[in-house]
């Protein structure tokens, strides 16, 4: 049951990162999902290294979709490196 909350969270992290970042990002359900799981291991990674959050706590909803639009940015910069060679 963790896992299918997870997916849930995650697609509504995603697509709130989409909404939030202008630009063709990559689609679909699966994808949306997968941005939104990694934005929020990337805000809980992040933050228990600078100090916001103790071992073992997650990233709440903000967190995530902060590190889901990073991760989306990321995306946009390497997508514009590789269509200019």
């Amino acid at each position: 049951m963790t896992l299918i909350w997870a997916i849930l969270i995650g697609f509504l992290v995603g697509l709130v990162a989409k909404l939030l970042m202008p630009g063709r990002d990559p689609g679909g359900f699966i994808i949306t999902a997968l941005i939104g799981i990694a934005g929020s291991l990337l805000a809980t990674f992040l933050g228990q290294a600078m100090g916001l959050y103790a071992a073992g706590q997650s990233a709440g909803f903000i967190g995530a979709v902060i590190g889901a639009i990073i991760l989306l940015a990321i995306y946009h910069m390497l997508r514009g490196r590789s269509s200019a060679l």
